[in-house]
């Protein structure tokens, strides 16, 4: 595994280094291996890994290539990454979600037109229809969803998409056990709405972060 990590380290030292860029073929394996000094089978392993999360891009019968490191292919595999932390680090994500949301949200202040916002109330309106806890999560997701869209910001929007997924089943979990939970995020909704039609930046901001504070406080009393 030591030389395996070193030939990881090294190939992708190439690329931060712009020795190799997007869509560059890497050379021959033999050649390669002998350029950092591994093995063969050391060098397969690497390249391996570093193809599962999108670095290179191995086509057979044709070589390996660094992919094209677009943002959308990144974050797709830090998307699959994580789907390998969804039960462990909940808490973590919640705090990812805290740092990122409440700036989608001064930016949606900004951005969001009229229709848009109507859109966040109309995902409200259903969010107070629904019976199910399940439903009830997934309102809630598009809501926050909806909103880092609006800031027409692609990364961030993804990657709050991406963080939001993990902690779908704590929210189930806090809607089935907390009586006040749907109340409470409907309030919550409500009032990040209005700041966001006042285009007011910090008061949205404020009131997502306590939003989702409150999420991440009642899991650490949980857990």
């Amino acid at each position: 595994m030591a030389l395996t990590d070193d030939a990881i380290t090294q190939i992708k030292a190439m690329i931060t280094s712009g020795e190799l860029g997007p869509g560059d073929r890497l050379p021959r394996e033999a050649d390669l291996a002998a350029l950092i000094g591994v093995s063969r089978n050391s060098l397969r392993e690497a390249v391996r890994a570093l193809s599962m999360v999108g670095i290179l891009d191995v086509r057979q019968g044709n070589g390996t290539y660094v992919s094209s490191m677009s943002t959308g292919s990144l974050l797709e595999s830090l998307s699959f990454l994580l789907e390998f932390r969804r039960d462990s680090g909940v808490l973590e994500f919640l705090q990812v979600r805290r740092i990122l949301e409440p700036a989608a949200a001064a930016i949606a202040a900004r951005t969001m037109t009229p229709e848009q916002i109507d859109g966040l109330r109309a995902s409200v309106r259903a969010t107070g229809a629904s019976t199910d806890v399940t439903e009830l999560v997934r309102h809630d997701l598009a809501f926050h969803s909806a909103i880092a869209a609006s800031t027409g910001n692609t990364v961030l929007a993804s990657m709050v998409d991406t963080v939001s997924m993990p902690t779908e089943r704590a929210r189930i979990w806090r809607g089935l056990t907390d009586t006040d939970a749907v109340t409470t995020t409907i309030d919550e909704h409500v009032r990040i709405i209005e700041a966001i039609e006042a285009h007011d930046a910090e008061l949205a901001a404020a009131r997502t972060l306590v939003h989702i504070s409150g999420v991440l406080e009642w899991l650490e009393r949980a857990s």
